[in-house]
């Protein structure tokens, strides 16, 4: 059964001078500010697409990997999962970097990187992000 999720962005005025609440409807867990300052700027209390992206591809990655590791008989201990997503003003998203820290028991780093590279590729989001540069950076801690 397909599972579909919402989020709802309410926005108010111009671009550059207007302002906006994104909820996440299908958790009621969180309601963000966001602002063209904050997406091109940087601006602390205020999201942006790019962060709401990097957490999906995160969370998602965590799960492919953990997945992919469970299967090649390797349960992690922790993953610690970070997705770097870049935005440049004019050109739209460009990239995604996933950076991995993993504690996991009895795995070498030849099989640990090729679980890594194979959950980059096979993870939903990141398949999803296909239009864009996907670079991992992955450290067994």
């Amino acid at each position: 059964m397909a599972l579909t999720s919402e989020a709802t962005t309410l926005w108010f005025g111009s671009l550059l001078e207007g302002n906006g609440t994104t909820s996440l409807d299908s958790s009621d867990a969180a309601e963000f500010p966001v602002t063209w300052q904050a997406r091109s700027e940087g601006v602390s209390g205020q999201t942006n697409p790019e962060e709401l992206l990097g957490a999906a591809h995160s969370a998602c990655y965590s799960m492919a990997f953990s997945n992919a590791l469970s299967q090649a008989g390797h349960v992690p201990e922790s993953l610690q999962v970070t997705a770097a997503v870049t935005f440049q003003p004019g050109e739209g998203i460009t990239g995604s970097h996933l950076l991995v820290s993993a504690k996991i028991p009895g795995i070498d780093e030849a099989e640990f990187q090729r679980l890594a590279e194979d959950a980059k590729a096979n993870c939903p989001v990141s398949k999803a992000l296909a239009g864009i540069a996907i670079t991992l950076e992955a450290g067994l801690a």
